[in-house]
């Protein structure tokens, strides 16, 4: 397997857990409740697209790093990361968890234009500065591939703003979020834990 693919598929992976569910899936769920899905998926797209391209620039100047220092970096937004996500599965149980999906079902007429440029501003400030990100940007500076990591990350939350917006609602009733956020917590700090290891080994 090429180290572009394989960056492209770890990438996909671990962003699809830690946004499967999440806010990003909530978010695009109220707004295709609210709008036509076509023009929301379309801004959601477009902000996934940006934020992707933020993170990947910031890894790849971080790879730019002495290997040690990228190392020491990228355990550090993986342990940033994983920080977040564990102190939500922690949280109250007011969480995303018990979104009233259905109380935010009146559609709303508006142009496609607006639609999508609605979604693209909610979505964007949700993602941003979310473990998402975090990961995405250090997982461009360990692999060194920024092409595939983006690909990767980009295609796994417009996969789950797809999913949203044809299965949201039996997912939000059925998956525990805190779960999720626990698993992908781990898996962060696992990360985190292999940076440290190959920081101190370089």
């Amino acid at each position: 397997m090429s180290s572009f693919f394989l960056a492209l598929v770890v990438s996909f992976g671990v962003i699809l857990l830690v946004e499967l569910p999440d806010k990003t899936l909530v978010a695009t769920l109220v707004l295709s409740t609210r709008y036509r899905r076509r023009p929301v998926v379309v801004g959601v797209a477009a902000a996934f697209a940006v934020q992707c391209v933020i993170a990947v620039a910031a890894g790849g100047l971080l790879h730019l790093l002495p290997r040690q220092a990228v190392e020491a970096v990228v355990a550090g937004l993986f342990a940033i990361g994983a920080a977040l996500l564990i102190r939500e599965s922690l949280g109250p149980p007011h969480s995303d968890e018990h979104v009233d999906v259905d109380a935010a079902s009146t559609q709303v007429p508006a142009s496609n234009r607006r639609i999508a440029l609605t979604s693209f501003g909610v979505l964007f400030a949700a993602e941003w500065g979310d473990a998402s990100q975090l990961a995405t940007a250090g997982l461009t500076a360990r692999l060194g591939e920024p092409v595939a990591v983006g690909i990767g990350a980009w295609l796994a939350l417009v996969g789950v703003a797809v999913i949203a917006v044809l299965a949201g609602r039996e997912i939000v009733k059925r998956v525990p979020v805190r779960l999720v956020h626990r698993v992908a917590g781990s898996l962060f700090a696992a990360f985190a834990v292999v940076a440290v290891v190959s920081a101190i080994r370089s």
